[in-house]
């Protein structure tokens, strides 16, 4: 089958869109599936207002159309509901073509937690994009239903995985020995994530800092004479780096998923969070990890928890698994 991906989000950006991709794509291309990408390198672009790291592409609704004729795919799935989503929706409605979105993030917060007064324009805008769709992916049966109250229709789970082969814990990291206990943040630092809510937190021992943000040089003037700093880590070195902590504290509030507590669990550390969707989806709250919102008091209950249950967990999420179920839900273009 030949699959078209739409995406708006694309590397060297480093965000949840793109990690989902760049562990699918190369599955479905394993299995025999032609796979083409329209993104953003393709096009001229601009930043994205608020997101200056994403780049949108500035009028490309023909050249969208250009590649949709010329590549002619079996399967269209939209990922992003921006300036490259509604052309490439726009065009596939043009040519009658049935299309796939796929609801990743509630974009809407991350908005209204800069602009405040936008949540409700920008949510009806992208309940309009998906309901063209002929199939709306989510990931979890609790984004399901709470979108289907919302009123989007079509709506099939594709649960996402995880790599435990590069995540699994290092036994002798080639790091320096951190005071213990070692309590870990990871992930952007961004105002939807509640970074410095972590920073808050009393708690014993060292708090560990791994990502970049637009916070970050704000939140590293205030905080860095008691949190470690280390920046943006993938790979090996993020696996080395999390394999010194015993707890990974996540504030954010505004998850879908949070492939973050999937990557921890496989590491074998417990997660503190909120009760809210996403960890609530993933972790069994007094077995691998503790959900409240005291954050302090279930980073402190969760080093009593064992590794091995958090590990046993994650092994359950494989990217095999999502590949099946994006290609048993995809629609067909034709």
């Amino acid at each position: 089958m030949k699959i078209l991906f739409v995406t708006d989000a694309w590397a060297p950006q480093v965000n949840g869109v793109v990690r989902v991709l760049e562990a699918l794509i190369p599955i479905l291309e394993s299995r025999g599936h032609e796979v083409r990408v329209i993104e953003p390198s393709q096009f001229r672009t601009v930043p994205l207002p608020l997101y200056p790291e994403i780049r949108l592409a500035v009028f490309p609704r023909k050249r969208v159309r250009q590649i949709i004729s010329e590549f002619e795919p079996d399967a269209i799935c939209l990922i992003t509901e921006w300036s490259l989503g509604w052309a490439a929706r726009s065009v596939c409605r043009e040519l009658e073509l049935p299309f796939t979105t796929w609801y990743h993030s509630h974009f809407q917060l991350y908005v209204d937690l800069r602009l405040h007064g936008l949540l409700l324009p920008i949510f009806v805008l992208i309940r309009q994009f998906h309901k063209a769709a002929a199939q709306t992916i989510v990931s979890t049966e609790s984004l399901k239903k709470e979108l289907a109250l919302s009123g989007f229709r079509n709506l099939a789970v594709v649960p996402l995985g995880i790599n435990t082969e590069l995540f699994k814990r290092s036994l002798s990291p080639t790091l320096p020995a951190l005071p213990k206990p070692v309590f870990v943040y990871f992930s952007r630092l961004a105002p939807e994530k509640s970074p410095e809510e972590f920073m808050k937190l009393k708690l014993p021992g060292t708090k560990l800092v791994i990502g970049d943000g637009p916070y970050r040089k704000r939140l590293e003037k205030v905080y860095g004479k008691t949190h470690l700093f280390v920046g943006y880590k993938k790979g090996q070195a993020l696996v080395d780096w999390l394999s010194l902590a015993d707890v990974f504290v996540f504030p954010s509030r505004t998850e879908t998923f949070g492939l973050v507590v999937l990557e921890a669990l496989a590491v074998g550390i417990p997660v503190a969070a909120h009760n809210v969707m996403g960890p609530r989806d993933i972790i069994e709250h007094g077995k691998h990890g503790y959900l409240s919102d005291d954050l302090a008091e279930a980073a402190l209950k969760a080093l009593e928890l064992s590794r091995d249950a958090c590990r046993a967990l994650a092994v359950e999420y494989t990217w095999e698994h999502c590949a099946d179920a994006f290609i048993k839900n995809v629609v067909r273009a034709r």
